[in-house]
């Protein structure tokens, strides 16, 4: 897809398939802890990825100041610490196991002890809140082309940062590949899940890859190949509070989720028609008291605050073919008052040789 006729006439293509790590979290405007250990969220306890995608809501507290300074380089950075810190000790730690990987997977780039324990990252953008950050085996730089980002704004206005989402566009050999991370309009009230729609819907009309035409790289974001979207996207559950609770402490997750509201839209397929979720086996990301497994408004142990209903507000989602998702739960990190999610795929990618 990604080659000019005069190479491709040289060339094969074959099918190789490529791990993804998938995480998203709203850390509540919380900065990152030095002593942070972000190897937990990574869990890689079964293996080690190619690709780490992580996203990230409200990394800086949401009111009038951070609205209008789109960026904080030093957030940025404490949080890119901290992860190249886990996924390089963990790399170092697995080198026997990634020595068995190359065995058994056949991947098209060398994996050997110097250069398979070592990750690096290939793009990390921020909106105000919400931050994306990439990272790739270090032997697959030279396969990773065109990354490019475009950012919506959702939020006040209709345009301001505070709420929406940004995308990261890159290819992998010649399979285009789009990560959307996103912070959706919040409110559990009836009728607020039309104001999330309308932001998912504006999403994906606004966001803008640059074109080119020679390599026919697609701009918008279903036109990639392998798409995924994760974030906070704030769908609630359509039941009283005093049933979602009393459910959620009887760890009912299926009957709660026959009223979730974003299953509905995906059954629905008003907003998000062909977009797919792998089954949810966990309790609910929101809302806790920081550094508690208590649900906020619960009133154990004296504890009072505004009441809200517990609900999946972290999501991972993604559309089309070639990819197989084999995993998807959630972190027990206390920092803020959602718990992260996180997924691990197996995308297809087509991948050109030499004719002999």
């Amino acid at each position: 897809m990604l080659a000019d006729s005069d190479t491709t006439s040289e060339l094969s293509a074959d099918i190789q398939n490529f791990s993804l790590f998938i995480s998203s979290w709203n850390v509540g405007g919380i900065a990152p802890p030095n002593d942070l250990n972000m190897e937990g969220l990574l869990d890689t306890r079964n293996n080690l990825a190619d690709i780490y995608v992580l996203g990230f809501q409200e990394i800086v507290p949401l009111n009038a100041g951070s609205v209008i300074v789109p960026e904080n380089t030093i957030l940025c950075m404490q949080w890119n610490s901290l992860i190249r810190t886990a996924l390089n000790k963990i790399a170092v730690n697995n080198i026997t196991l990634q020595k068995v990987e190359e065995e058994e997977n056949q991947k098209v780039y060398p994996l050997n002890k110097e250069s398979s324990s070592h990750f690096e990252c290939i793009i990390s953008k921020q909106m105000v809140g919400v931050f994306i950050t990439i990272w790739a085996r270090s032997p697959l730089l030279p396969f990773i082309r065109h990354t490019s980002v475009s950012s919506v704004g959702c939020g006040i206005f209709g345009y301001l940062g505070n709420k929406g989402s940004v995308s990261v566009r890159f290819c992998l050999h010649e399979t285009s590949f789009c990560f959307v991370c996103s912070h959706l309009a919040s409110g559990g009230k009836e009728g607020d899940e039309r104001q999330r729609n309308a932001d998912a819907s504006q999403i994906l009309s606004r966001t803008r890859f640059p074109c080119d035409s020679f390599h026919h790289l697609p701009r918008k974001i279903l036109q990639h190949d392998r798409v995924i979207w994760l974030g906070d996207l704030n769908y609630r559950i359509y039941l009283p509070e005093a049933i979602t609770r009393s459910l959620v402490n009887d760890r009912q997750w299926s009957i709660l989720l026959q009223k979730d509201q974003l299953k509905a839209e995906l059954r629905e397929g008003c907003i998000f028609k062909g977009w797919q979720e792998e089954e949810i086996e966990f309790a609910p990301t929101y809302k806790y008291y920081p550094d508690s497994d208590d649900y906020y408004g619960c009133n154990q142990n004296g504890r009072r605050g505004k009441n809200r209903a517990p609900a999946w507000c972290d999501r991972i989602i993604w559309f089309g073919k070639g990819l197989k998702q084999s995993q998807y739960n959630r972190g027990e990190f206390r920092l803020s008052d959602h718990r992260p999610v996180r997924a691990t795929f197996t995308a297809e990618v087509k991948v050109l040789s030499p004719l002999y």
